[in-house]
Formats: structure tokens, sequence, C-alpha cells
């Protein structure tokens, strides 16, 4: 496994190219988020997907969202109604995973049985500038332990995933919590999860 050190209000350039070279060759990188680091790859790899379902296979949490740079890249790979824009334009980035509509361009291996998608757009400096680089979202899903414990420590997952990774970004200890999980597919917001970020304003709509 490659490692670098990135500032994690301005990350280095350079360690941003080697990371989005891995992806485009289908490589499997660990970063950070704003709120727990994710193991990702690019959204269109078949291989890199298999190699991570077969990294967290044993964890039973493959939550797997799509990492995008903005609201405007949102759209390419999700249906969003005139509620949801409104909604996540009012908070993102930020520490939130929405469920939407599944788009035509998303593989459908992705999709839930729902045939939705979660999408995040972190409040990171570091994951906005690889999915921007990259062009095409980065599958995304918690680093975690066999048994599905967030990971915290750079050391630690250096240790863990050094075989089975091919490059990490640190940005030292994140002690965050994981994202809040909305479900904006249908008719009325659901709160799936709730984690880090304030998810008031669905609490009220579903009052």
């Amino acid at each position: 496994m490659e490692y670098y050190e990135l500032h994690p209000v301005t990350p280095q350039m350079r360690y941003i190219n080697k990371a989005v070279e891995v992806l485009k060759n289908g490589g499997v990188i660990i970063y950070p988020t704003d709120t727990v680091y994710g193991i990702g790859c690019d959204i269109f790899n078949k291989a890199a997907l298999e190699r991570i379902y077969y990294i967290k296979q044993d964890t039973g949490t493959k939550l797997f969202s799509f990492i995008c740079p903005n609201l405007k890249d949102i759209a390419k790979y999700a249906k969003v109604s005139d509620y949801a824009y409104k909604a996540m334009k009012k908070l993102i980035p930020g520490p939130y995973t929405f469920v939407l509509p599944a788009a035509r361009e998303v593989p459908k291996t992705l999709w839930t049985k729902r045939r939705t998608v979660g999408i995040r757009v972190p409040n990171n400096n570091i994951a906005l500038t690889l999915a921007k680089e990259l062009g095409n979202p980065i599958v995304s899903t918690s680093v975690t332990t066999r048994k599905g414990e967030n990971l915290y420590d750079p050391a630690e997952m250096q240790s863990i995933f050094n075989l089975q990774v091919d490059l990490m970004l640190s940005a030292g200890a994140l002690e965050g919590k994981p994202s809040s999980i909305i479900d904006l597919s249908g008719d009325e917001p659901e709160i799936i999860r709730e984690g880090a970020g304030d998810i008031s304003m669905f609490l009220l709509k579903t009052a």
C-alpha cells in the first residue's frame, strides 16, 4: 500500500493525483471524509467494485454511497425531486447520505432492491477534490473491522489493509460519527440512520 499524509484543508495535489491515477487504473483506496475514513473505487470499474465487496464481505455492513463533488453532479446519477434538491442544497457539503432513486448511468449492481442509491457530498476537501479530479463518483463504504466497528486510527488501517488496498490518504485520526442517512426517494423524508449533522428539518417534516 502506498501511504501519504495530506493537509486536511489544502491537500497536496501531487498526492491527490497519485490517488486519482490509482482509481483510474482500477485500484482501491482509503481516504478521509468529514465523518470517518472510507474505502473507495471508481463507480464504473467492475473489478475494483468486486475487490471492495470481497474486503467488506465479513462485516455485514454493505452500505455503499457515492462521493460526488457537488449538487450538480448528483443529478447525473440520481433522480432528484424539487423537495430533495432544496433539502440537499441547504445541507451539502456536509455529513449526510441521501437515498435517492438511481439514474440509468449507475451500474445496476450498486442499486438497492428498491432501485435507490446513496449520495454523499462530504465537507472534506480531500474527498471532494478526489471526486472532482476523477470525473466520476467514488463508491465508498466506511473503513471497519470484520465486526463492523469503525476504525479511526490511520496507522491501524494501514496495518490491517496493507495487502488489500493500493493507496491510503491520511489526514490524521478521525473521531466523528458516521453520516446521517436520509431517504428522499419517496413522498416524505425518512431517517434511516441518525448520525453526524443536524437532521431537525426532516424530523419536523415527518412529525
